[in-house]
Parts: C-alpha cells; structure tokens; sequence
C-alpha cells in the first residue's frame, strides 16, 4: 500500500462517522451468539415470561431506534446552526470528535444487540443477552445526556475555539518539533536557492487543495535519483489541472511524474494534516463572523483572540523550517514552502483589526496580545510585532475620532475591556510608544 492510499483510508476513516456505528452493528451480531454460549455453558436460566420478554424488548428495539434518528437529527440541525453562527469549517472537527462517535456506536450497538436477542427467544428467555440488554438501553439514556452536554459545550463560541486551538497546537509541535532556543544561529541558513539544470516538471491532473505531503518518501526517492525535488505549491493551496506540482533538477535517472503525485494528497478542502495557518483561519473566520454587523458580536472575537494568543506564542517560540530537507549525508534533496513568521502574524492580526476596527474591546485586546509577544518572545520576532501595533494604533485614530474614545481605545486589555477607567498603561505600552517615535 503507498503512501498516498495509506493516507486517504486513514483520512476517510478519521472524517467519517458512519464507519464506527457500522463496526459497533457488526460486533453486536457477533457478541450475542457467543454471549448465548456462554449461557449454555454454564447452564444459566431465568423464570422470565417469553411474552413478556418479547414486549419489553420490542418496545426498546422500537425506542432505540426512533432514539438513533432523533439524536442524528438533533446532531446534524444542532451543527448546521452553529456552522452558520461561527464558520462551516467547524462541521468537520465536531463530526471527528471521538466522543460524538462512540455515543453514536454505543447506541448502534444497544439497537442491534436488542433486537438479535429478541429474535431468539422462543420458549425460554436468554437471561444474559436479554437484561444486558434491557439496562443497556437504560445506560444509553445516561450516555444521551452526557451527549447533549458535551456538543452543547463544544459548539459554544468558547468550545468550539478551544478545540480548533488544541487540534493547532498539536499540528504546530508536529510541523514544527524544533523551539527556536534549540537551533544554533550557525544552521539559520538564508532561503534555498536551487543550483543544477531543470530536468522535468511535473503538473497536476485534478483539482483540489493540497491537504499533506511525504516528506520522508521524496527525501528517498530523491536520494535514488540523485536529484534535488521542488515541492511548488504549499500545504492549503489551492491546485488546478494543469498547475505544476514538483520540478526535478540535476536528476540522473527517470524520475515517474506517477511516483511523484502518489507523495501529495489532494482533497476538497483544506485540513490541519499537516497545515498549521488552518487553525488560525479557523479561528479568525470565527472572529470575522462575530464582529459582521449581522452578528456583532466583539466578545466572541475577543475570545479568538485569547486562541490566537497562545498559538501565536507558540509558533513564535518554535523553529520555523528553512524549507529544505537534507538526506543523511546532509545534501539538500527536497525544496518546500511553509509559511513564514510574518504570514502567521499577518493572519492572526489583520482581519481582525479591519473587522473590529471600531470596537473599543477588540482592540484593547489585540493590543495587548501584540504588546505580549513583543515582550516574550524572541527579538528576532518582534519586527513585523511592533509594525502591527503601529497599524492598530493609526486604526484606533481612524476609527475613534474623539479623544476620549482613542485613549480607551489605545489601552491593553487581557478582557478587552474589564479595567478601570483611566488605568495607566502597561510598561510595555510605554516601551513600545517610545520605539514607534
């Protein structure tokens, strides 16, 4: 199997939530025969009417079953709803959320399981098979509520924000594993500039975006072939039939432009495989919404920014890639894209100060996340930092007009605003005035 079906079967079985119920019904067949024998093994009876056995257990098969649609109803409204208030990409993360998945098969299974126990009593109840279950369906209730309060939870603005954080931070520690205090200022090498003849380009036959790439596979295939491959377009772009996908140079052997496109996986729409900027978009579609004057909503933009904070912090702290990749004898095989600092910067900031430009709350916040991260993170960082605050601060004198409003405004605040009134500025605001003169 290569790379590429490896990671479609995993990428369909991760954002599907139809495989776990289909799963769950296969085991329940297959855990109620072998349940039965157990029985005859230990010659386990129960004085239990058969009639009455069929009845308890067809009401709950019939219970179970209007249960299965009513909650996939309620799911399917509850997430359309809140992709409509927040952003449609949320509809992805809560349909691979693995709790809403095992309430899902767990209640499959409860179903199924009912249902194979009634169809075999005849004369005499199975006393096992048929009070598991009965108080099977009993636990399904417990697990129904449990259900209800977390996707109540997660689809809150606040929910549905840290959960697109978490699932950031975790794809940023896998695309960036190295802290930038790690990495000798010897081995910071400028961009990579690409030495040899062109050998062959290789396009794209379908449509999509690019969703993850096999770094390690093209490493080795470059090795092979002796050559260097050039990755063009970056994880979360965009590529058209036609569009070049990788360029060969110096290569010494055929190189398959097959092999080549079975080492990137392309989908309909972006994911955060391998894609760290797609959790900040996430985060600020969600904020975008918020501040549109159909919603304005300015607190759910705060607590983007209270996501974006925290991530920013971590990409800022982290070694970002110097888009080459060495084979073991430390040759350069394979060029790529990823995003810089400044883009990370750049999409944290400037939508949501467009957006929010005239809401006192969104930007006494931003200014303090931009205020933070100047003070802790590395100096090397700072630049494009100090020029976002100089761009929120000629926005706060666009957008507020009177000087009362501007000075509020010109304010960091961790709550957007929760200080006092007239509070003097922080230490860092003082410092970072005195640098904008």
């Amino acid at each position: 199997m290569t790379w590429l079906q490896r990671f479609r079967l995993r990428h369909y079985f991760v954002n599907s939530i139809w495989i776990e119920p289909l799963l769950s019904m296969m085991a329940a067949l297959a855990a109620v025969p072998l349940l039965q024998q157990v029985e005859g093994a230990f010659q386990w009876g129960a004085v239990i009417n058969p009639d009455a056995a069929r009845a308890l257990l067809g009401t709950m098969a019939s219970a179970m079953f209007s249960f299965i649609v009513f909650v996939s109803s309620a799911l399917l409204v509850a997430v359309q709803l809140a992709s409509a208030q927040l952003t449609p990409r949320i509809i992805a993360i809560v349909f691979r959320d693995p709790r809403t998945k095992f309430a899902l098969a767990l209640f499959v299974f409860t179903f199924t399981f009912t249902l194979d126990v009634l169809v075999r009593i005849d004369a005499s109840v199975p006393p096992l098979t048929s009070r598991l279950a009965a108080y099977g369906c009993l636990a399904n209730l417990g697990v129904f509520l449990y259900l209800i309060d977390h996707v109540c939870r997660t689809l809150r603005p606040s929910g549905a924000l840290h959960l697109v954080a978490l699932m950031g931070r975790d794809v940023i520690e896998s695309v960036y594993p190295m802290r930038l205090v790690e990495v000798h200022h010897a081995l910071r090498e400028p961009p990579a500039t690409l030495e040899g003849n062109l050998n062959a380009t290789v396009t794209a036959l379908t449509d999509g975006v690019i969703l993850a790439v096999d770094v390690q596979g093209l490493v080795a295939m470059a090795q092979r072939n002796n050559c260097v491959i050039e990755m063009i377009p970056k994880v979360g772009d965009f590529v058209a039939t036609g569009d070049p996908l990788f360029r060969v140079f110096g290569s010494q052997a055929s190189l398959s432009a097959d092999t080549l496109r079975q080492s990137i996986a392309m989908g309909q729409e972006r994911t955060m495989e391998q894609d760290p900027a797609f959790a900040f978009r996430i985060i600020v579609d969600i904020a975008s919404k918020g501040l549109s004057p159909a919603i304005n909503d300015p607190t759910t933009a705060v607590l983007a920014i209270d996501q974006i904070h925290h991530l920013l912090r971590n990409v800022g702290s982290r070694y970002l890639d110097d888009e080459r990749v060495r084979d073991a004898a430390g040759r350069v095989r394979l060029v790529y894209r990823t995003p810089a600092w400044d883009d990370f910067v750049q999409l944290a900031a400037t939508e949501i100060r467009h957006f929010g430009g005239e809401s006192i709350q969104v930007a006494r916040r931003l200014r303090a996340m931009l205020e933070n991260l100047i003070q802790t993170l590395p100096e090397e960082r700072v630049p494009v930092l100090r020029q976002e605050l100089a761009l929120l601060r000629r926005s706060a004198e666009r957008f507020f007009p009177e000087p009362e409003d501007r000075a509020l405004a010109e304010v960091s605040d961790m709550q957007g605003v929760g200080s006092k009134s007239g509070q003097q500025e922080s230490a860092g605001d003082d410092v970072s005035r005195k640098d904008l003169r």
